[in-house]
């Protein structure tokens, strides 16, 4: 691959590290890498904001339209019995998404690069192929939900609402060719307007408070009823997305820090903060969505509304607001296409870091775009509405039988000193992680004996 790496201009050094069997040539995302100054003797605030960015971008993919979907099946089926399943799968996501960065920031490496260089060449064609099925899974989501949205607000047939979301491709390109705080502003702008369209929806929804803290604690039957441990999977898989390991390990390269031990101790700490906030920004926008479905629809007559588009039809009619669909729907775009936006550079990072390919910036976004777009045109061609909301639910479960393949080796690589040095993971932390990817592990087999088995009713299957 020696013709697709950098010119000797754009190249960066990374330090050899001797658990890795090869070094890479290249960084993660070269045109943006360590283009956001850190000031040197900052004060705390000062760093902090000089970090904040990553974890909103990040954030993203544990509010995106799959999420919507999955929220929107528990609410309306099960009230708030699934609020203990999306605060589980938050913590699952701070801790995994911690050890991303960590092993962006100690290694200089996101975690495609370090699964090239560590694994034989199969094994991480293997990953990759896998990878980029979970990314199309979680772009279909993405793509359907902005054409939902388009289709909601403005009558845009579902078809060209996917044609539409191309120009996420453009609009990338223009704005981080302008510098990556761009990009970031510009997410940060969706994260808010989605948080304050549902922070007004949950202020008319009047939800039942007690329902809601009973709801956090866990429950022997989201294991045991089938139609609920299906929906369950498709929250996790919806929250803990294995695109976002690749995509953290890569963005907090942004940052210029000094990439020494103090340096990266200090980056850690930093990144850390800004990710667990941002993290429990996304918690509650996803607790919203399932709260509001549950005040609206469940005990009403309407449990079985899983669809987005039923959803907007009846919210305002339940809530007696007429605003509160228009409000959903707004929400619904801006979730789509912020999380279309970190979707593409999921895709890049990727890409580039299993294959080692050096593309043009455009044509390498085109290609992660189409592999998106082509599929949602299919599937929007071919099932209309009707069936767009399960086959989001479907999408998110795919995600989560996908995430093993992404965790473990995270798990593995910051959990040896070899490769991470003084930053190795503390045997609490070690133990931790590894319950955690084998929790993830056993409840995706689990889910897969009940399918083989056929012991899940024809309507779970169907979302």
């Amino acid at each position: 691959m020696a013709g697709n790496e950098l010119p000797d201009d754009e190249r960066r050094a990374v330090p050899s590290e001797p658990g890795w069997r090869q070094a890479s040539t290249t960084v993660s995302l070269p045109e943006v890498h360590a283009t956001i100054p850190v000031p040197i003797n900052g004060s705390l605030w000062r760093n902090l904001l000089a970090f904040t960015g990553p974890g909103l971008m990040v954030s993203v993919g544990y509010m995106d339209p799959g999420n919507w979907a999955t929220d929107l099946a528990g609410g309306a089926r099960f009230g708030y019995t699934l609020l203990s399943v999306i605060l589980i799968s938050n913590f699952m996501a701070i801790v995994l998404q911690h050890l991303a960065l960590k092993l962006g920031i100690v290694t200089g490496r996101d975690l495609a690069q370090a699964c090239r260089d560590h694994y034989s060449r199969p094994t991480a064609l293997a990953l990759w192929v896998l990878c980029e099925i979970a990314i199309s899974a979680c772009d279909l989501a993405e793509v359907l939900g902005s054409a939902i949205a388009l289709n909601l607000l403005f009558g845009l047939p579902l078809t060209l609402g996917v044609c539409l979301t191309a120009a996420d491709v453009l609009i990338i390109l223009v704005l981080q060719y302008r510098g990556f705080r761009f990009v970031e502003a510009l997410v940060a702008t969706l994260v808010l307007t989605i948080g304050a369209c549902f922070g007004y929806e949950m202020v008319i929804a009047h939800p039942d408070a007690l329902g809601m803290l009973g709801g956090f604690l866990p429950t022997p039957k989201i294991v045991t009823n089938p139609q609920m441990l299906y929906i369950a999977i498709g929250i996790l898989g919806a929250t803990v997305m294995p695109h976002n390991l690749y995509l953290h390990s890569s963005i907090v390269q942004t940052r210029q820090y000094a990439r020494d031990d103090t340096g990266r101790a200090m980056a850690i700490k930093f990144a850390t903060i800004d990710s667990t906030l941002a993290l429990l920004v996304a918690f509650a926008i996803n607790a919203a969505i399932l709260v509001l479905a549950a005040s609206a629809f469940h005990g009403s007559g309407h449990q079985e509304v899983a669809d987005i588009g039923d959803a907007y039809k009846l919210l305002a009619p339940a809530l007696g607001i007429p605003v509160a669909s228009t409000l959903f729907a707004v929400a619904l775009l801006a979730s789509g296409q912020n999380s279309t936006l970190t979707g593409t550079l999921a895709g890049q990072i990727v890409m580039e870091g299993f294959l080692n390919i050096r593309l043009k910036p455009w044509l390498r976004r085109l290609i992660t775009r189409l592999i998106a777009i082509v599929p949602a045109v299919i599937v929007a061609a071919s099932f209309g509405e009707r069936g767009v909301g399960s086959l989001l639910i479907l999408s998110q479960v795919i995600l989560s039988l996908q995430l093993s393949f992404a965790v473990v080796p995270l798990v593995q690589f910051t959990s040896e000193r070899s490769k991470m040095g003084r930053f190795v993971n503390a045997t609490w932390v070690k133990m931790l992680a590894w319950a955690l990817a084998g929790a993830i592990a056993v409840l995706n087999a689990w889910l897969l004996v009940q399918f083989i088995s056929g012991w899940l009713a024809p309507s779970a299957r169907a979302g």
